[in-house]
């Protein structure tokens, strides 16, 4: 990595529109907009809005990172196509950041990442420096580390409820989202990776139409 890298993140794996800037270590912005609905109409003005606020313009960038998810299913593919469609236009490469890295971001130590999935469950995963175990989705009432494994900082959705209950710690991430993707993805700038994708850890709740598809002519 350049000291002077300019690198563009964002996310809309969760109800958020999120983005940020940053210049080697150091941010020049930060946007972070909550919304339920509405990422696709949003997400490029919001980064265009941002780039002109720091007196940037497309080209100049040197990365392009992404938050892949687990999260919501519409929002991860959204960020995921763009910054592959981005990165391609531009010629730079596209780095996709998972929820659990950017929730580790800078944090010592093992840490316990979780991410709200449906129906009161979480997402998580234990990572350690450059080693991460395997990611699940778990009911935070009664997942279990697995034996022998060392106490970890719980970070992210029901954080305090799983320390509590393992007589863990609870802690709080060290930046905001789409800070800690693009944090995450400067030590990749220059080291071969494949393409972004979005983690899905569990099957899309839409169902395919009972109804055949109606016969397409040529």
């Amino acid at each position: 990595m350049r000291p002077e890298t300019l690198i563009l993140a964002f996310d809309t794996s969760a109800a958020h529109c999120a983005a940020a800037l940053l210049r080697g270590p150091r941010v020049l912005a930060l946007r972070h907009e909550e919304m339920g609905r509405g990422q696709a109409e949003r997400l490029f003005p919001l980064l265009e809005e941002m780039l002109a606020g720091a007196g940037c313009g497309w080209t100049a960038l040197d990365a392009v990172a992404v938050g892949t998810g687990p999260g919501n299913f519409t929002g991860t593919r959204i960020a995921v196509a763009a910054a592959r469609g981005l990165a391609l236009s531009l010629g730079v490469p596209a780095i996709g950041v998972t929820g659990f890295e950017a929730l580790a971001e800078g944090a010592p130590g093992p840490v316990l990442a979780t991410l709200a999935a449906p129906r009161g469950q979480v997402y998580l995963q234990r990572l350690d420096g450059g080693r991460a175990g395997p990611a699940e989705i778990a009911d935070p009432d009664t997942w279990t580390p697995p034996p022998g494994a060392p106490a970890a900082l719980c970070l992210g959705a029901e954080a305090g409820r799983l320390a509590a209950r393992l007589g863990w710690q609870a802690g709080t991430p060290r930046h905001a989202p789409a800070e800690a993707i693009a944090r995450a993805a400067l030590g990749r700038v220059g080291h071969k990776a494949p393409r972004p994708a979005p983690v899905y850890l569990r099957p899309a709740d839409a169902a395919p139409p009972a109804d055949a598809p109606p016969t397409i002519l040529p």
